[in-house]
């Protein structure tokens, strides 16, 4: 029998009980590649100096920090997220190495490529009612969190509302891969690797969702249409790192 969706409150309290491991458990289960798909998402949507941009879901910080880096100065960045205890966590990382509050055991060379850096308003907030206003966002992105809206389609459409006409932005995700080779190959990867390091770190319940949301979560031709639907006038749908993962890259006319 398949396992009922999450309730909002459900994944809000789960990201609040990982919050203190959710940085160490993201780097040993996608072994530092995160990093990388971040960056992309980072790259493909568009975001630029002076711009003012927007990261939901926007968990321990990786993504609106990025952003923080490719708009300046000039720009501002606004991280959203549900989890009151994640956006603590990534205040508090922001704090040790924002120019304001950069930590002194940094070496000359991070500081260099730190600053300078445009502000991060952190915000709590529902991803499925955007606390900005309409046509107010140069550039977005949002990092595994479309998989865990209980209404896709409705935090599409929040996107959307909120980004300028002519702007973008990129979703990354797993994917559900084609194809029953890397279909095993994926479950393989989160029932012997994702579902043991959580048993090691006493997370055994809460990341047992993950195969769930899995194979719950639109596909790519899914996603592309879903965006359409809601008046994405572009939509692109992008399989990354051997299939197991995917950026949707939408955009305003």
């Amino acid at each position: 029998m398949a396992q009922p969706s999450p309730t909002a409150a459900d994944i809000q309290g789960l990201f609040d009980r990982i919050a203190p491991v959710y940085d160490s458990l993201n780097e040993r289960l996608s072994f530092g590649l995160h990093r990388v798909w971040k960056r992309m998402a980072v790259r493909w949507c568009g975001a630029a100096p002076g711009h003012t941009a927007l990261d939901v879901c926007c968990g321990s910080g990786d993504l609106a920090i990025m952003l923080a880096r490719q708009v300046g100065e000039s720009g501002t960045v606004y991280g959203v997220d549900f989890s009151a205890e994640l956006l603590g966590v990534a205040e508090g990382r922001w704090a040790k190495i924002s120019p304001g509050g950069r930590s002194p055991s940094l070496s000359s060379e991070a500081s260099r490529q730190i600053s300078p850096t445009a502000a991060i308003h952190w915000v709590q907030g529902d991803a499925l009612a955007l606390p900005m206003g309409d046509n107010s966002i140069d550039a977005a992105t949002m990092g595994y969190g479309l998989r865990n809206l209980t209404n896709i389609p409705q935090g599409l459409a929040e996107l959307r509302r909120v980004l300028k006409p002519g702007a973008s932005a990129a979703i990354l995700d797993f994917h559900r891969p084609q194809g029953a080779l890397a279909e095993q190959f994926q479950r393989w990867y989160l029932d012997a690797l994702v579902v043991p390091t959580a048993q090691g770190m006493g997370l055994t319940d809460e990341y047992a969702y993950i195969g769930p949301s899995v194979d719950r979560f639109p596909t790519g031709p899914e996603q592309v249409a879903l965006a359409h639907q809601v008046g994405f006038e572009r939509a692109v749908h992008y399989p990354i790192a051997a299939g197991l993962m995917g950026v949707l890259v939408v955009s305003r006319q």
